[in-house]
């Protein structure tokens, strides 16, 4: 069994900067890869960012790709999302995930996920 837990949203002003973590709980912890959604108001869970946990190899949506990096500490077993140059239409609720069966820009494909922090962003 795996746990996720998230932390790190808040309210941050245009232009800003804020750093989301989701640290992972199991008895052995050897993920494929972890990745981040999110869930804006009036929309549907979107696929953000993901990583290789072997490899360290990213992958990023068009719309935060320049803004946004993941990154990992193997030894804490956590993912990290670096957001930079925020903007409002990034206001959402983040979660993180684990586990992918394939494609892993579609939610469903993935079994494990923490509870989703708020970030809102003011103009």
């Amino acid at each position: 069994q795996v746990q996720l837990v998230e932390s790190g949203g808040g309210v941050v002003q245009a232009g800003g900067s804020l750093r989301l973590s989701c640290a992972a709980t199991g008895r052995t912890f050897s993920p494929y890869a972890m990745g981040w959604f999110r869930e804006a108001p009036g929309k549907g869970r979107e696929f953000v960012a993901a990583i290789r946990w072997s490899e360290g190899s990213t992958d990023f949506a068009d719309a935060v790709k320049g803004r946004f990096t993941i990154s990992r500490d193997n030894a804490k077993n956590t993912a990290y999302l670096q957001m930079n140059s925020l903007k409002p239409e990034d206001t959402a609720v983040y979660y993180c995930a684990t586990d992918p069966r394939g494609s892993y820009n579609v939610p469903s494909k993935w079994n494990y996920w923490g509870q989703g922090t708020q970030v809102t962003v003011s103009s």
